[in-house]
């Protein structure tokens, strides 16, 4: 886009449209038009889809004027306001200093810079695309931002050339291998491990986000001085990953994996908490627990079973269970109905034909559970495929 497109997207008229319509089928808009407001069809249809993604991923945005937005999968691959927030948070835990002055290497939309500079008296904003740049400079401005200076060159290039010290450094690197389900920060852009050594001469504190495939252990062994790792979730869904390193700190990373949604849980271990931790075993008792997603992807499957003083369903079922109810559990809690029902059983409980049904360490699948019983989503009760001692099958019903 240039500044004449920049101009004519945040006219009043163009954004009355907008806000008034953005839920039109931007399908159905391209085909009955050219162009609009002597704007590209096209261009006015990423806008409807921009915003109904911002409205409910990124607040802020969505809710001020002139805001443009860039295509979707941009939006998509971009920090939720929730999470950029978080980062924020573990800034201002980490530095003792009022009056900070930080660094995005990596600023594409720029949703993390705008969020990080608002706790700074100064903030370096670094994106090697010119065009990158301009849209975020844009949308800065429209939301307030004033303490944000723009540099259009690569990660390397503006840290080698600096002459300034920062109270901290964000990166979030982009991946160059798409082959396999893990990867490393070497196979990235920037690769981290290799620029690390380099941001400390400028910094004590540098904040690395990683995407959630990436294993933690790994992800600690290539970076120096890992003090904290957070995982980060929103309703459930883990968002990212990041390593939090201190310059000369020389222990062993703190885990903390935590969920945004409502009441913010968060629980925190070590690698080797989790290793010692002395699970016990038991087939279902009357409650079921299923840990969020945070900890999932954190490894806790030990650590959950001591700390919150419950029975592990078997060493390869993260789901478990105890007699006591267990009250602000990080996670989503079951009390059991039936244990192996019979089909009479089932018939009753499912007299509807609806179930939520769910496997874990089980040889069915969700799917072919619901087919073999011949059930649809919905209704109020829980269908579980799980292996205790045993394959088996429970009826729950949630509780929390």
């Amino acid at each position: 886009m240039d500044e004449n497109l920049f101009s004519l997207l945040s006219k009043n008229d163009f954004q009355d449209f907008l806000f008034a319509n953005e839920h039109l089928d931007e399908r159905e808009f391209v085909l009955k038009h050219k162009n609009l407001f002597g704007i590209p069809s096209g261009i006015i249809a990423n806008q409807f889809v921009g915003r109904r993604k911002a409205k409910i991923k990124l607040g802020s945005f969505y809710n001020t004027r002139g805001i443009i937005y860039p295509p979707s999968i941009n939006i998509e691959q971009s920090s939720s306001e929730a999470t950029a927030k978080f980062k924020t948070e573990i800034i201002q835990e980490h530095v003792n200093n009022s009056d900070l002055k930080g660094v995005d290497l990596t600023g594409g939309f720029g949703v993390d810079s705008f969020f990080l500079s608002k706790n700074c008296s100064s903030f370096q904003y670094v994106e090697k695309e010119a065009p990158v740049l301009q849209l975020a400079k844009f949308n800065h401005i429209k939301l307030g931002a004033t303490n944000i200076e723009y540099h259009q060159t690569t990660a390397e290039d503006f840290i080698n050339s600096s002459k300034n010290n920062f109270d901290f450094i964000f990166v979030d690197p982009s991946r160059r291998a798409k082959k396999g389900r893990v990867y490393k920060f070497s196979e990235c852009d920037p690769a981290v491990d290799i620029l690390l050594p380099k941001l400390f001469e400028h910094t004590y504190l540098v904040l690395v986000k990683a995407s959630p495939l990436l294993d933690l252990q790994q992800g600690a062994r290539e970076l120096q001085f890992v003090k904290n790792i957070y995982v980060v979730s929103v309703d459930n869904e883990c968002k990212e990953v990041l390593f939090l390193c201190e310059k000369g700190f020389s222990g062993e990373p703190i885990i903390n994996c935590v969920d945004l949604s409502g009441n913010r849980s968060m629980v925190q271990f070590t690698f080797s908490t989790e290793k010692n931790s002395n699970v016990l075993y038991a087939e279902p008792l009357t409650y079921l627990y299923e840990p969020n997603t945070s900890i999932l992807k954190g490894g806790a499957f030990k650590y959950v079973s001591t700390h919150f003083n419950l029975f592990k369903l078997h060493v390869n079922t993260h789901l478990y269970t105890s007699h006591q109810f267990v009250e602000n559990f990080p996670g989503r809690v079951f009390k059991i109905e039936c244990v192996n029902p019979k089909e009479n059983d089932l018939k009753k409980c499912f007299s509807d034909g609806k179930a939520n049904v769910a496997t874990r360490n089980y040889p069915l699948s969700a799917d072919e559970l619901k087919k073999k019983f011949s059930l649809k989503d919905g209704g109020n009760l829980f269908l579980f495929g799980v292996t205790s001692e045993k394959r088996m099958l429970l009826i729950a019903k949630r509780i929390g």
